[in-house]
């Protein structure tokens, strides 16, 4: 692991208003499988060759989520959102970048920003790049979801010793009917019971905003306790 530039940074909360936001970053190339799940598994996210995580002073809103795969059950509402999706095609490969994911992408944050008032500018593609496909080294994959041959969905994720990182998802709005976003969860949480991994790291879960606080619905789940470094234990709760 070759860690290019580290760096803290102070700027505008970006979940919670009328905050500031002091962030911790980590620029690393040829991240191993073992480096990113220790970071992963300290609170930290991914985008590209980026790591970062939250060292705000006075607030920890920011709680570091993961769910319990092996005690996690479908429920029937869950297991009708899989069998309604029956039709739709999927596939995972390593991380890509092509006009259909930048059209997706844009679709995807144009409605959002009506939606949920989201910010939005169309994306480069050396941005999409370096966010989503650079730095994925031996870990990093995307799933890409059809209907037909139409691409509607593309899941960004790790896939660790121990559990999967989901890192992004975002869809095709016009198919909103088959909740897509519980869909590629469900997915994630399927496969890592059938291979034996324990965890699914959702990220960051904050109570107040609405983005983010979703996540308390996919129980069981623990929560980070603290913000230990590297070389320091960790325990979750």
């Amino acid at each position: 692991m070759n860690i290019l530039k580290e760096f803290n940074s102070t700027d505008k909360c970006s979940y919670l208003k009328n905050k500031e936001q002091n962030t911790h970053y980590k620029i690393i190339n040829d991240c191993t499988t073992y480096h990113c799940q220790e970071l992963t598994e300290r609170g930290f996210r991914r985008f590209g060759m980026m790591f970062f995580r939250p060292i705000c002073s006075t607030c920890t809103e920011c709680q570091s989520i993961k769910i319990d795969v092996k005690n996690f059950k479908f429920s029937k509402s869950k297991r009708r959102i899989i069998n309604k999706a029956k039709d739709l095609n999927s596939i995972i490969r390593r991380p890509s970048l092509t006009k259909e994911h930048l059209e997706l992408f844009d679709k995807y944050h144009l409605f959002m920003n009506d939606k949920k008032g989201w910010s939005h500018k169309p994306i480069t593609p050396e941005h999409y790049y370096s966010s989503f496909v650079d730095g994925y080294n031996e870990f990093g994959y995307e799933v890409l979801y059809f209907d037909e041959d139409k691409l509607i969905g593309v899941d960004l994720i790790d896939i660790l010793d121990n559990g999967i990182s989901s890192i992004y998802f975002y869809y095709d709005p016009d198919y909103s009917e088959y909740s897509l976003g519980k869909l590629s969860l469900y997915q994630q949480i399927k496969f890592a019971q059938k291979t034996d991994r324990e965890w699914i790291y959702l990220g960051y879960y904050v109570k107040d905003c609405p983005s983010l606080s979703y996540k308390a619905e996919y129980k069981p789940y623990l929560t980070l306790e603290g913000r230990p470094n590297e070389n320091e234990d960790f325990n979750y709760i």
